[in-house]
């Protein structure tokens, strides 16, 4: 998955673990005990007593089976996080604060080299970024239109428009865009059981309740006006009314548009789960 570590976790031996054991204060068991807080994340952990013990008594075998882990035993993204996290713990029990400092410095680098949905807090915790969010809500909805006809359909449409802005950015795209968006979100909101309207306008008054009667107007009022705006403003959805128009649309629309529609997914879209958007994983 783009932007988590399960997804470069191959990389980390020459970027981390390699780099961490050439410091001048690795002990020679370093990855014995690594492997062994590793083998908690597997999806099939090798038995303490048995398996575990004949690789993490002996330090080369050890390091080759740390090296040789796949991203694929690992339980998810999350256990990969928990696991970074641990880690730091272990390499701090060895009671050299420079190299403990050097796993830190390196993780956080690797963070960086890769664009990944992370921050990096000390001692070390790895917690998601509002950019993260967003982009594991487009990833879990392309894993959604792999499995749905019509609304792959709709997302490769809006990705089309959305890609074309670059190479022309002019009103009439960007209004296409702003029309494909919504058809994308009308394509969600007619699979969802709990929405009987089928256009943006009509499912704006049907969301989920919120948390809050001042958050559910004030959400459900922006969609409705947003969708209202596509339709007055001139030849968007309909030829619209051309006195309204204050000007001509342009890029800071796009951001602004885009990311208040991008924030209703987790209210229409029943296949949206909010908890794998923020920790990386179903709950």
């Amino acid at each position: 998955m783009r932007g988590e570590i399960i997804g470069v976790w191959s990389e980390m031996w020459r970027q981390v673990w390699r780099k961490l054991a050439d410091h001048r204060d690795a002990p020679d068991d370093l990855f014995c005990e690594l492997y062994r807080e590793l083998n908690k994340s597997f999806s099939d952990q090798l038995d303490p007593a048995t398996s575990l013990a004949a690789i993490v008594d002996d330090k080369d075998q050890a390091r080759i089976a740390f090296r040789d882990t796949k991203a694929t035993a690992l339980q998810g993204e999350l256990a990969a996080i928990d696991f970074l996290e641990r880690a730091h713990t272990v390499i701090e029990d060895f009671g050299n604060e420079a190299l403990t400092n050097k796993y830190f410095l390196l993780i956080r680098d690797f963070l960086d080299k890769y664009s990944l949905r992370y921050d990096l807090r000390r001692p070390c915790s790895l917690h998601p970024t509002l950019p993260g969010v967003f982009a594991r809500l487009i990833n879990d909805l392309r894993a959604q239109a792999m499995e749905d006809a019509d609304i792959d359909t709709s997302l490769r449409y809006f990705e089309d428009a959305f890609r074309d802005i670059k190479a022309d950015p002019s009103p009439n795209r960007i209004g296409l865009l702003f029309v494909r968006h919504m058809n994308l979100l009308e394509a969600l909101g007619q699979k969802n059981p709990a929405l009987k309207g089928t256009t943006l306008g009509k499912m704006s008054k049907e969301m989920l309740k919120l948390p809050h009667s001042a958050l559910e107007t004030g959400i459900c009022d922006m969609v409705a006006k947003v969708y209202g705006f596509s339709s007055d403003y001139p030849d968007i959805r309909h030829k619209g009314t051309p006195a309204s128009k204050q000007r001509d649309l342009g890029i800071e629309d796009v951001i602004a548009v885009s990311v208040m529609l991008s924030g209703i997914l987790p209210y229409i879209n029943d296949g949206c789960d909010p908890h794998s958007a923020f920790y990386g994983e179903a709950k």
